[in-house]
């Protein structure tokens, strides 16, 4: 129910876990300085190409997996364009789009496994410290796959809200969330624990 992953196989799941990430923290990096609007658009325009390779299942999970960040990107925009900014906020937009796309993309097309495995060879050197590097792994794979889910879950939550109340959603929506990750995070350990729990050893 919280995998993130297309349950249909495409080329892109069959290129190495290691080579995605390495290109998505390239690209990361690179796009920061690019201020040339030109250029971004492009980059947008090639993130949402890779996501039209994957078909029409890969494209609606894509704009689903974006929806909860567009109120963000939204507001920084109206921002920018009321301060007299408007080319500033294009830029941010456009990079936010791009690099959150890139970001799903790579979650889409990723086995959880495959991601742990990238990290425990990251993290290998901290094993002559004597620490568990694969409950760090398996830590750092769960935020890359989950965060999403929960900025879904917050935007289901305040939708709810505001179909019973007139009133403004604001902090009403953090205990509700609260609960739901709590419960989420008891159903992630329920089975950890069925599959044996997090080890040193794979």
């Amino acid at each position: 129910m919280l995998s993130l992953t297309l349950p249909v196989i495409s080329w892109a799941h069959r290129i190495p876990a290691w080579i995605k990430l390495a290109f998505l923290v390239v690209i990361s990096f690179a796009m920061f300085p690019v201020r040339d609007i030109t250029i971004l658009l492009s980059i947008v325009g090639i993130v949402s190409s890779l996501y039209l390779t994957l078909g029409a299942m890969a494209c609606a999970q894509g704009l689903k997996m974006l929806k909860p960040l567009a109120w963000m990107m939204a507001i920084l925009l109206i921002y920018h364009v009321l301060t007299g900014q408007t080319g500033e906020g294009v830029r941010i937009t456009l990079k936010m789009f791009a690099l959150v796309g890139l970001a799903n993309f790579v979650t889409m097309t990723t086995r959880l496994d495959d991601m742990i495995g990238v990290v425990m060879v990251l993290l290998s050197p901290l094993k002559m410290l004597g620490i568990n590097t694969r409950s760090i792994a398996l830590a750092f794979a769960m935020v890359i796959r989950f965060t999403p889910v929960l900025f879904q879950k917050s935007s289901d939550i305040a939708m709810s809200w505001r179909a019973r109340s007139p009133k403004r959603v604001g902090w009403r929506v953090v205990l509700p969330l609260c609960f739901v990750a709590i419960d989420d995070a008891e159903h992630i350990s329920e089975a950890l624990r069925a599959r044996g729990g997090v080890t040193s050893h794979h």
